[in-house]
């Protein structure tokens, strides 16, 4: 069964905070304009079988299954269902991967998956579940702030505060370069007057990215937790700053993917192969590092190398997971994130991980290469990961 995605549309990313160009529209006005989009672009939503959202937060506007609202909100077909999924920031990534399952599966032909977070609107675990909530549990099990796993992460690995800043003002060239050069442009649905990524606008300089404190330092409790767990890293670096860590955003995207026969039936082109997945999960005190192997155990099923991407489009979830992953992967500069990545444009969480496989699908177009590879890592130490090929 050849499992393929063809339309993909995306919301810019505007940034995370009241102030921010997208704070007044509702999740659900996201992704409804989402699905007019891809109305507009020629999909007939009577094909659709199903609607997959991935969202970390779902409560309040992002609660009471936000896909079915969405499909009937924006006048769709009744006979379209929809399906939340939660793997944190993983979510996304996660919801196109089972939208591909159930096609090769034979038991869908044509879907759509994708994710959506208004950050600003719904903050990040104002669902109140009791991992982040109920603090013996958290200690219990080693649940800590992702800012303290990445400073973990970076003392174990030896790593420089130049070489994390490095990184981060790199991935903020890449982006630059990418908007100048209309590598978003396709799949860009401007929302509120934005047509952009917002986190672009008035990013730091090279000076400014030096001056930056660290941000995690001040969390006690969350620093014996790390300390029982990995004695070899006391005492804990504090490398990492509001420059180089995502910043928060909110967006939107949905991708269509389907049996190849049934997409161009639906007088749609492919345009990547979904070849293959994993999800999978580590400790949680460490947790960043599971992107990475889920990664690792998607290009095993596959059958592929890492010298075999031309593109991974990796979530910049702090600075030294990037380096940990060029490191293991021996990629290069060009080939990891060629676009800029969450640093840079911003972390929508639930949405991040489609935003990424538009984004690797994109950049393997434009190159005329064969393989990518998208992976996220997320709260409680999940990840997930895909592998696709370019069809045109």
């Amino acid at each position: 069964m050849e499992v393929v995605i063809a339309l993909g549309v995306r919301t810019p990313r505007g940034k995370g905070s009241p102030r921010g160009a997208l704070h007044q529209v509702p999740s659900l006005a996201l992704v409804t304009t989402l699905l007019d989009a891809l109305v507009a672009r020629g999909l007939r939503p009577a094909a659709v079988q199903d609607v997959l959202l991935g969202c970390a937060t779902q409560v309040d506007e992002q609660g009471t299954n936000l896909a079915r609202t969405a499909i009937l909100a924006a006048g769709w077909d009744c006979a379209v269902p929809g399906l939340m999924l939660n793997r944190f920031c993983a979510s996304g990534i996660e919801a196109v991967s089972l939208a591909a399952a159930r096609v090769r599966s034979g038991e869908s032909e044509l879907l759509v998956a994708g994710g959506v977070e208004s950050v600003s609107r719904v903050p990040a675990f104002s669902d109140r579940g009791p991992l982040y909530h109920d603090p013996a549990l958290a200690t219990r099990v080693g649940s800590i702030h992702m800012g303290v796993a990445a400073d973990l992460v970076a003392t174990l690995d030896g790593v420089t505060r130049d070489a994390l800043d490095d990184y981060a003002e790199a991935s903020r060239r890449k982006a630059q370069a990418a908007h100048a050069a209309g590598a978003f442009a396709d799949a860009l649905v401007p929302v509120a007057g934005l047509d952009h990524d917002e986190l672009l606008d008035g990013a730091p300089d090279r000076e400014a990215l030096r001056a930056l404190p660290p941000l995690f330092a001040d969390r006690a409790d969350e620093l014996a937790v790390v300390a029982a767990r990995y004695p070899k890293a006391a005492p804990l670096r504090h490398l990492h700053t509001k420059g180089n860590s995502p910043a928060l955003a909110d967006a939107a995207a949905l991708l269509v993917i389907g049996e190849r026969g049934a997409v161009e039936r639906a007088g749609l082109v492919p345009r990547a192969r979904v070849l293959g997945s994993a999800s999978c999960a580590v400790e949680p005190v460490i947790m960043l590092t599971a992107g990475q192997l889920a990664l690792e155990r998607a290009l095993e099923r596959c059958g592929l190398a890492p010298r075999d991407l031309a593109v991974v489009a990796f979530a910049e979830a702090f600075a030294a997971l990037c380096l940990r992953l060029q490191a293991a992967l021996d990629l290069d500069h060009d080939r990891l994130n060629p676009h800029g990545g969450t640093i840079a444009l911003g972390h929508a969480f639930g949405a991040t991980g489609a935003i990424l496989t538009l984004d690797a699908v994109a950049a393997l177009s434009r190159q005329g290469a064969r393989y990518g590879a998208v992976a996220v890592s997320g709260a409680a130490g999940l990840g997930a990961a895909l592998i696709l090929e370019r069809v045109a």
